[in-house]
């Protein structure tokens, strides 16, 4: 990244450094796949497994349709992961001052994982909605419709935007006992962020 790294400081806050290891949030989303899997996967079979038999799999294999699908796929899962972080960026830009000129977006190249860093202090109810928004709208609700529409392909992606947003659960879960008051700020080189209390 190219913010600094120098540690912030608020008039008035005590601040306490929280963040998470990328090598260890890669292992919880691993972990974290197969009950998510049965908790999208059981309710969809129980309503369309009737759909899905492994005839009907093999004869769309058979007619070159699974060729298709996973271009789709990969398409639509990269295109996936940017929108992921415009989301991120969106949201937090509704809540912050600077709008998007407080958002910054980039690739940590070590792991590969993009990322969407807000400059700005923001509510931890505030930060707390941004971190979590890209799960709503990319793994939570394309679930819900996937279910209502019998679509195996739109619980695949579904499923994928779920499992990668176990990080941004981790962050949240680092902060979800803080006081409203509390100020949240992203860390510029890190996945996490600085809280800052009042003192």
């Amino acid at each position: 990244m190219q913010e600094s790294t120098a540690a912030p400081e608020l008039p008035g806050y005590v601040r306490e450094k929280r963040t998470i290891d990328l090598g260890k949030a890669n292992g919880v989303a691993l972990l974290g796949l197969l009950p998510i899997t049965v908790v999208y996967v059981l309710p969809f079979y129980l309503l369309w497994g009737h759909r899905y038999t492994w005839v009907t799999i093999k004869a769309s294999l058979d007619n070159g349709l699974g060729a298709a699908a996973g271009g789709w796929a990969l398409f639509l899962l990269l295109g996936g992961i940017v929108v992921h972080e415009l989301i991120h960026g969106i949201t937090w830009a509704i809540f912050a001052k600077r709008g998007f000129r407080s958002i910054r977006f980039g690739v940590l190249w070590k792991m590969l994982t993009p990322y969407c860093h807000c400059k700005e202090p923001l509510r931890v109810r505030q930060y707390i909605i941004g971190a979590l928004m890209p799960a709503i709208i990319l793994g939570f609700t394309p679930a819900m419709l996937a279910m209502a529409l019998g679509s195996a392909k739109l619980l695949v992606f579904a499923l994928f935007f779920t499992v990668a947003a176990m990080g941004d659960f981790m962050i949240i879960q680092l902060i979800r006992k803080e006081r409203a008051d509390t100020l949240v700020l992203d860390h510029p080189s890190e996945a996490g962020c600085y809280v800052f209390r009042a003192g």
